[in-house]
C-alpha cells in the first residue's frame, strides 16, 4: 500500500493509531512532551506490526490533526452546539479525557514514580536514531 504524504488515512488505519495511542504508556508519554519523535517512531513501528504503512511524520500529523478535531468538537459541544460531530468521537474522549498528570503526582508522592514492568520509551536525540 503506497502512503505518501498526501494519501488519506483508511479507517481501518486511523482505528490502528487509536489503538495504538489508547495504550497507558503511550498517553503518558505523550500527555505533555513536547520532544516526541521518538514515541512517533515506536508507534510508527507499532503501526506497521499492524500493517499499516506510515512514517512516524505522518503518524504525528494525524495525532495532532484528531487531537485538534477532537478539541473543536468538544468545546461546541460544552457550548452547545450539539451538531458538530465526528467519526472517533468517542474513541478520542476515552484516551483525551485521561488525565496522567494527577496520577503521576500521586505517585510522586507515594515515592512510586514509575513501575519497573512499564515499558519506557526513550525519547532523547541520541536514542532516536537506535530506535
Amino acid at each position: 500500500m503506497e502512503s505518501g504524504a498526501g494519501k488519506h488515512w483508511t479507517e481501518e488505519e486511523v482505528k490502528a493509531l487509536l489503538s495504538v495511542w489508547s495504550e497507558k504508556t503511550i498517553r503518558k508519554q505523550l500527555h505533555g512532551t513536547l520532544r516526541n519523535k521518538g514515541i512517533f517512531i515506536y508507534i510508527a513501528k507499532r503501526l506497521q506490526e499492524l500493517g499499516v504503512c506510515r512514517d512516524w511524520k505522518q503518524c504525528r500529523a494525524k495525532y495532532k490533526n484528531l487531537k485538534y478535531e477532537y478539541r473543536t468538537v468538544k468545546y461546541a459541544h460544552t457550548s452547545g452546539d450539539a451538531t458538530k460531530t465526528m467519526k472517533f468521537f468517542h474513541d478520542l474522549d476515552a484516551i483525551l479525557r485521561y488525565e496522567p498528570v494527577t496520577q503521576l503526582a500521586a505517585e510522586e508522592s507515594s515515592g512510586r514514580c514509575c513501575s519497573a514492568n512499564e515499558p519506557r520509551l526513550h525519547t532523547s536525540p541520541t536514542t532516536d536514531s537506535t530506535q
